[in-house]
C-alpha cells in the first residue's frame, strides 16, 4: 500500500507548511481537491488509510481524520466504515488542466511574474516602510481607539436591519444617494459656510480618491501644476501619474506667495493650483485672507482652477476655523477637497467634492466607472448620525482631547528641544512642524530612532538645504506615548549629534 500510485502522488502533491497561519489540515485538504479538479486523482480512487498518510506527511494521525472530514463535508470524498476513503467526482466539473508530470508539484504554486510586458509606473511606487518598531510617528492621523466602537456595532446593526434599506439597493442607487447628499449639503451649508445643493457634490471612499477623480478631468499630460514648495507627496503622486509639470511655489509665514506666481507665470501657462489653504502641508501655515482674495482673482484673470484641499477642517482648538476659500468663490474657479468623520473608523469615513453642477454632472460619470456601488449602509449610518447631531457631538468631544494632546507635546518639546528645535502652536489639526538647528541628517536621525524602538516614516521627513523639519503627527498618541516618544527622539537626535 506504501508504494501504490495514489501514495505516491499524495506524497508529490501535497506540501505542508507549518510557518503558514492556516492549518495544516485545510492546507492538505485544499491540495487534494485541487488534485481531483484537475484529474490527478479520479473517481472511485481509493485514498490511503490514516495510519499510512499519517506516516506519509509525518503529522498527527488526527490531523488526516480532520483532512478526510473537510473533504467529505465538502462532497469531495465519500468515506465508507470499515472499506475506506473514496474519490468522489463533483457535479459540475470545471475542464480539466494538468500541468506536466515534471513539474507537477508547480501547479499549485501562482507565477510571481507575468510572461508579457507591462508599463510599470514611477509615480506610484509604495511609501509603505516595514518595521518592528513598536512606536511610530504618523503625519497626522486621528486616534482610531477613540472611535466608539460599541455604540456604532449597535448603529451599523440598526442599519442593516432597516427594511426600508433593501427598497433603497433595489431602487435606483442615484435617488438614495441624493438623499444622503441632500443631508451632507445641509450638514457642510452650516459648518462649512457652503451655498449648495446636492447637484454641486459627489462623495467618495477618501479624498484621494476625489483628487483622482477630479485630476482626470482636469488635467492632461503636461500641464503645468503648482503646489506649495514641500507639499503632499500622495497628491504630487496623483499629478504626477496623470503627465502633469508640478511646479513648486514658495510658502512663507502667510501662506503660498501669490507674488511669486504673478512675476513667474503669464495667463493661461498654469492648469491649476493645488493648495491647502486652511492648514499648508506639511508646514500648517494658514494662507491668509489677503492672499486668499489675490489667489481667487489671479484664478479668474489667468483663468486656472482651485483645486483645495481641506484635509483637517473638523479639527480646531482655537477660534474659528477660516471657511473654504471655495465658499466665497462666486466665478467658478474652486474645486473643493474634503472629508466626513474622521472621528471614526475610516471605513466610515468619505471624501467628498464640492464644485460647480457641470463638473459635478461630469465627475458622478467618471465615479460610476469606478465606484457604481457605492457603500449604502455606510451613507444610511452618516444620514442618521448627521440628523441626530452624533457626527458634530463626537467631533467636539475629541477636539478637547487632541487639544491636550497637543499642549502636552508641546511642553515636552520645550522641555526636550529647546535650544535645538522651534516650531509654532498650530491653532488646529493633529500635527506639529517641527524645524531643527542646527541642520542635522534626518536620515540619519531616523536610522537612530528605530535603534530605540520608534519608527520616523520617510514621508514625515522634509529635507533641502534651506529645510530640515519633520511634521510630527500627534494624533493617534496619548500622552504617556507622547512621553515615551519624545524621550525616544532625544536620544536619537543626541546620538547623531
Amino acid at each position: 500500500m506504501i508504494d501504490s500510485p495514489v501514495n505516491t502522488l499524495l506524497k508529490q502533491l501535497i506540501n505542508l507548511d507549518k510557518s503558514k497561519s492556516q492549518p495544516l489540515y485545510l492546507q492538505a485538504s485544499e491540495q487534494i481537491i485541487n488534485a481531483i479538479q484537475r484529474g490527478y486523482l479520479s473517481k472511485g480512487s481509493m485514498l490511503p488509510g490514516t495510519r499510512v498518510l499519517s506516516n506519509l506527511l509525518k503529522v498527527h494521525r488526527n490531523t488526516i481524520v480532520a483532512i478526510y472530514e473537510e473533504l467529505a463535508s465538502q462532497n469531495w470524498v465519500e468515506i465508507i466504515p470499515n472499506k475506506g476513503t473514496f474519490v468522489l467526482e463533483p457535479e459540475q466539473k470545471t475542464a480539466k488542466i494538468k500541468a506536466p508530470s515534471q513539474k507537477i508539484n508547480e501547479a499549485y504554486s501562482y507565477a510571481k511574474t507575468t510572461g508579457f510586458h507591462f508599463q510599470k509606473s514611477f509615480h506610484l511606487a509604495s511609501t509603505i516602510q516595514f518595521s518592528n518598531a513598536k512606536y511610530f510617528i504618523n503625519d497626522g492621523k486621528p486616534d482610531l481607539r477613540l472611535h466608539p466602537v460599541q455604540q456604532f456595532s449597535r448603529w451599523y446593526s440598526a442599519s442593516m436591519k432597516r427594511k426600508p434599506l433593501i427598497n433603497k439597493w433595489n431602487r435606483s442607487y442615484n435617488f438614495f444617494n441624493s438623499l444622503f447628499q441632500t443631508q451632507l449639503c445641509n450638514y457642510l451649508n452650516a459648518t462649512r459656510g457652503f451655498h449648495i445643493n446636492s447637484n454641486n457634490l459627489i462623495n467618495t471612499r477618501s479624498t484621494e480618491m476625489s483628487l483622482y477623480v477630479v485630476s482626470q478631468l482636469l488635467i492632461k499630460p503636461n500641464d503645468v501644476v503648482l503646489v506649495g514648495s514641500l507639499s503632499n507627496y500622495a497628491s504630487n503622486m496623483i499629478f504626477q501619474q496623470i503627465g502633469a509639470r508640478i511646479k513648486t511655489i514658495p510658502v512663507d509665514k502667510n501662506g503660498l506667495d501669490i507674488e511669486y506666481i504673478k512675476k513667474h507665470f503669464v495667463k493661461h501657462s498654469i492648469r491649476c493650483v493645488y493648495i491647502c489653504a486652511h492648514r499648508d502641508y506639511p508646514t500648517v501655515v494658514t494662507l491668509s485672507a489677503e492672499r486668499r482674495l489675490e489667489l481667487l482673482q489671479l484664478a479668474k484673470e489667468y483663468e486656472f482652477a482651485i483645486i483645495e484641499d481641506d484635509y483637517d477642517y473638523d479639527f480646531q482648538y482655537e477660534g474659528s476655523a477660516m471657511l473654504p476659500m471655495a465658499s466665497s468663490d462666486a466665478n467658478g474657479m474652486v474645486i473643493y477637497l474634503g472629508k466626513l468623520g474622521q472621528s471614526l473608523f475610516p471605513s466610515f469615513q468619505i471624501g467628498f467634492v464640492i464644485a460647480p453642477e457641470n463638473l459635478i454632472s461630469e465627475a458622478k460619470n467618471y465615479l460610476e466607472l469606478l465606484d457604481k456601488q457605492g457603500d449604502l449602509i455606510q451613507e444610511q449610518m452618516l444620514l442618521e448620525l448627521i440628523n441626530e447631531g452624533e457626527i458634530y457631538r463626537l467631533t467636539k468631544k475629541n477636539i478637547v482631547i487632541y487639544k491636550k494632546r497637543r499642549d502636552y507635546l508641546c511642553n515636552l518639546l520645550t522641555e526636550y528641544f529647546l535650544d535645538t528645535a522651534q516650531w509654532e502652536i498650530p491653532s488646529g489639526g493633529l500635527a506639529i512642524w517641527l524645524q531643527f538647528h542646527p541642520k542635522i541628517s534626518l536620515l540619519k536621525l531616523a536610522k537612530e530612532a528605530e535603534k530605540n524602538d520608534l519608527l520616523l516614516p520617510k514621508t514625515i521627513l522634509f529635507q533641502n538645504k534651506n529645510t530640515c523639519a519633520i511634521r510630527f503627527g500627534f494624533g493617534h498618541l496619548n500622552e504617556s506615548e507622547i512621553e515615551l516618544v519624545i524621550k525616544k527622539l532625544k536620544i536619537a537626535y543626541d546620538a547623531v549629534l
